[in-house]
């Protein structure tokens, strides 16, 4: 209880009892903590301020502290929630990660080469990337990691596979809506092409499919990957220079990966079934 003192008229001084102020209750403060992080969008402090506040405690940090300790976990699981959304956005069809990729089992791709793709350096300049060999050797798996690892750096990327891509483009014409999708396929930072070359595409469909690349020429990257080497890239692009200005663009200060000729899938198979 605490007392204010004052002086009547003629000098008489009295004393009165004023009521106690005491702080909001600890249930009331975490609800308006509660509250406010709900309305800030601060879900991780929302979820964690508790323990934080304890760690603090524990680590005898200042108030500044407590806030560093709350903003920077906010953050992180900003970064982390963002590198989520960005790889689901790619729309692999499947996921695959580089960690799993056996090395050992082809030995025509080499992990310096495969980690040096996983830098975004070559995305943001703008390079092709091409993976080349027979089916089974692992460029799928290649295309998606590399993508992945992309997309966890915090890029866009969009992973498609070349008849999808090429039905898309066509689709997109006939409702007279072309260059909306080509700029939306131009504003990815990678764009992954899966099973390029398997099918023959008849001359309108080659030329939808190379305004994607004109779209995209040295300013975003793209990668493909192709069971055909570039001298069978005819048989797909039946115009010659069609085919040749393709090619260029796909292999113009960009890189090159030849998974071989030996499926590892089928080596796997037969390993499993002769023990």
């Amino acid at each position: 209880m605490s007392t204010t003192t004052s002086t009547r008229p003629g000098g008489t001084r009295t004393t009165k009892a004023l009521p106690r102020q005491t702080a909001p209750g600890s249930d009331a403060i975490d609800a308006a903590i509660d509250e406010a992080c709900a309305e800030l969008r601060l879900p991780m402090i929302r979820e964690h301020f508790a323990e934080i506040a304890d760690s603090a405690l524990r680590e005898g940090l200042s108030f500044k502290g407590f806030l560093l300790k709350c903003l920077n976990g906010e953050r992180r699981q900003r970064v982390d929630a963002r590198r989520i959304r960005l790889v689901r956005d790619a729309a692999f069809h499947r996921p695959k990660r580089l960690e799993e990729f056996d090395y050992t089992a082809n030995p025509n791709v080499t992990a310096e080469v495969v980690n040096t793709l996983c830098d975004p350096a070559w995305v943001t300049a703008g390079k092709p990337l091409c993976l080349i060999g027979n089916s089974g050797t692992g460029k799928s798996h290649l295309l998606i990691g590399i993508g992945t690892a992309i997309a966890e750096h915090g890029l866009k990327v969009r992973y498609t596979t070349t008849s999808n891509l090429v039905n898309e483009l066509a689709e997109a014409q006939a409702e007279k809506r072309l260059s909306r999708a080509i700029a939306k396929y131009g504003r990815y930072d990678l764009l992954c092409l899966d099973e390029f070359g398997y099918l023959s595409l008849d001359r309108t469909g080659a030329k939808l499919l190379f305004q994607i690349f004109t779209e995209r020429e040295e300013r975003k990257a793209m990668a493909v990957a192709s069971n055909a080497p570039f001298s069978e890239w005819i048989k797909t692009f039946t115009d010659p220079r069609l085919c040749n200005a393709i090619i260029d663009r796909l292999t113009f200060k960009g890189f090159f990966i030849d998974t071989g000729t030996d499926s590892y899938r089928l080596k796997t198979t037969l390993q499993q079934a002769n023990p």
